[in-house]
């Protein structure tokens, strides 16, 4: 049934509080987002401020009251934008919101009673538009973002308001010239209409990034290795199928399986401590020789693996053989470890996109074990044809 302009007021009142106090509830467990959930929870307080003062405007003095609303309602939606770029750790910078609001303000004033209407209708329209097509600029183009399934959605929602508000900025005014003033009241009624939809998209949208990210960060917690900070096993096994995946079809694809020699000996000669920090040196070495593009993992134990996408064998033996000896280097240097620790590597390379994981790491397993028999502290090559491709 149709509703009039102050119930849909009232309407988007208490569904800005609402928002704002699921955003508050939400921020107590999120302390690592709590920052921007707080401003966003700030946010729909001041909007809801903002419809209050909109419902009385009328009774403040001249142009004061549409004035004091349309400044309240733009301080909420900088305050949005402050949390999204808050993200990424950013801000925007409180001279800029400021002199924004200043600027705005004096706008209002120096047009007067005589312009109320004007501002009321379109020209204070203008401000919102930019300020959202700022925020969904800024989202995505956010890093932290990146990837989580419900920020396309966030963009769209701050995109489709800005565009809103734009049309009524430059649209409704020739609209109401040609058709006369009682496309306002219709424009009004859309506007409210809209504000509800805004208010419940906006508000659980961005509850949703945060819950997606944190869900991600809880994800990638049980993929790492808590000493080295490399993929554990189920790390490795879950996301190197997607490394393979992502490479054209043809590449060859390289892997190096990897054991601290002798590494029970240096537990039990240096203590564990000693030998925990072998394995966070060996770990920070073949992270920095390896590269961004190759996926390092600690299967477990003394025990690594090194999957190099896109990777012939010869240029892996050769990364491998850099991280042996930067290696045995680094642990045996008397301002660090003073330890003499080596490794054993076995390589096997795949030249085919559907190449079996299983069957490459057993592969690199073989050479592995071969380097172990001929005395360690080298790198053997899987033979020709030990790699099975899966079907």
């Amino acid at each position: 049934m149709p509703m009039d302009l102050p119930t849909l007021w009232y309407l988007t009142t208490g569904t800005l509080l609402v928002a704002a106090a699921m955003t508050l509830w939400e921020r107590k467990a999120h302390a690592q987002r709590s920052r921007e959930l707080g401003l966003w929870a700030c946010a729909y307080a001041v909007f809801a401020l903002g419809c209050v003062l909109a419902m009385n405007r009328e009774l403040l003095a001249g142009a004061f009251g549409p004035a004091l609303t349309n400044l309240v309602m733009i301080l909420g939606y900088l305050l949005v934008l402050q949390g999204i770029l808050a993200l990424d750790g950013r801000r925007l910078p409180l001279i800029l919101t400021a002199t924004l609001l200043a600027a705005l303000g004096a706008a209002w004033l120096l047009a007067g009673q005589a312009s109320v209407s004007l501002f009321w209708n379109h020209v204070g329209a203008f401000p919102i538009a930019l300020v959202c097509a700022l925020a969904a600029l800024a989202l995505h183009r956010s890093r932290v973002a990146q990837g989580l399934r419900s920020r396309p959605i966030a963009i769209a929602v701050l995109a489709c308001h800005s565009l809103f508000y734009a049309l009524r900025a430059f649209a409704v005014p020739i609209l109401a010239a040609v058709q006369g003033e009682a496309v306002l009241v219709i424009v009004a009624k859309s506007t409210m209409y809209e504000a509800v939809l805004f208010t419940v998209a906006m508000s659980m949208s961005l509850l949703s990034l945060v819950r997606e990210e944190d869900r991600a960060r809880l994800l990638a917690t049980a993929r790492t290795d808590f000493l080295t900070d490399l993929n554990n096993r189920q790390g490795f096994f879950e996301l190197a199928p997607r490394h393979l995946g992502s490479e054209a079809r043809g590449a060859s694809h390289s892997l190096l399986a990897i054991d601290l020699d002798h590494f029970k000996a240096i537990n039990d000669r240096y203590g564990h401590d000693a030998g925990d920090r072998v394995l966070k040196l060996f770990a920070d070495i073949a992270r920095e020789i390896a590269g961004p593009s190759a996926m390092s993992a600690r299967l477990g134990g003394e025990e690594f693996a090194i999957l190099l996408p896109n990777m012939r064998g010869e240029e892996a033996r050769l990364i491998g053989q850099s991280i042996a000896r930067r290696f045995a280097e680094a642990a045996a240097r008397s301002d660090g470890l003073a330890i003499p620790a080596t490794v054993s590597i076995g390589l096997a390379e795949a030249s085919s996109q559907e190449t079996d994981l299983i069957a490459l790491l057993a592969a690199a397993d073989h050479a592995l074990y071969r380097a172990k028999m001929l005395g360690r502290n080298r790198i053997e090559v899987a033979k020709p044809g030990q790699v099975v491709r899966a079907a």
